[in-house]
């Protein structure tokens, strides 16, 4: 679509693995972190990229890509659009992404097992974005990826200065979403400590009040913009591309 509507534009979609089933297999037991190294190393190797590029992430991409904003500034992305993104992590799998049914049953089955496990946490990246807020501290504690882009116990000073050089950081969340839990997680919510229905707003949680990567920097200089699809995960429509994404990308 994008070539389409954008003539001469250069498009680089990524792969995590030499073929469609690697990249799909990785997408669940591939340790994220990992996966973030090869996606920097992809893209400092593209020379068309050098002079910067805007970014698209779906699903769980869209945290991977803010991970890559915030540890590899180079080449720079200049926006950042997270289409159903969950930078404040899940707490539950309701709906596996997907067709394989076998891969989504033994994914369940790992995150039964024990989401915080150490053998878990080493290659299952659904589970490096789990977010227990009836368990916060074994989350920070536990958490290889998420608890570390979201500066949940050391701040780094890189990724916050590196995220704030975005010119847009774009958060789209599907208002119909029956794949994340909790869909406020697409904008930085999540649920209050201590418990599971009760939710925060981005505005309402240390991230930015303590602004640990930005944010709240970024949103007072109209850096962010939250942006709602009335349907499911990551069925929006052509002309809600169209009127909200693609200035971005121009």
């Amino acid at each position: 679509m994008v070539e389409d509507l954008i003539p001469g534009v250069y498009v680089k979609s990524l792969m995590i693995g030499s073929n469609v089933l690697s990249d799909m297999m990785n997408g669940f037991l591939m340790n994220a972190n990992d996966q973030v190294t090869d996606v920097c190393k992809q893209l400092a190797a593209d020379p068309k990229l050098q002079g910067g590029y805007n970014s698209m992430g779906f699903s769980q991409g869209g945290q991977f890509l803010r991970a890559v904003a915030q540890r590899c500034p180079t080449p720079r992305m200049h926006n950042l659009i997270s289409f159903g993104g969950q930078h404040q992590g899940v707490f539950g799998f309701p709906r596996c992404p997907g067709e394989n049914s076998t891969i989504c049953n033994y994914v369940r089955d790992l995150l039964n097992l024990g989401a915080y496990n150490d053998f878990v946490q080493s290659f299952l990246c659904q589970a490096e974005y789990w977010h227990d807020p009836l368990n916060e501290e074994l989350y920070r504690n536990k958490s290889v990826f998420l608890a570390d882009i979201n500066q949940e116990n050391v701040v780094n000073p890189a990724y916050k200065a590196n995220l704030q050089k975005l010119n847009r950081l774009v958060l789209v969340k599907f208002g119909k979403d029956t794949m994340v839990d909790p869909k406020e997680s697409e904008w930085f919510g999540f649920y209050k400590p201590g418990q599971s229905k009760v939710k925060y707003k981005l505005e309402e949680s240390p991230l930015y009040t303590q602004d640990k990567l930005g944010l709240k920097a970024m949103n007072e200089a109209g850096k962010i913009k939250f942006l709602e699809s009335p349907t499911d995960h990551l069925q929006f429509t052509d002309e809600f591309f169209k009127s909200n994404i693609l200035q971005y990308l121009k």
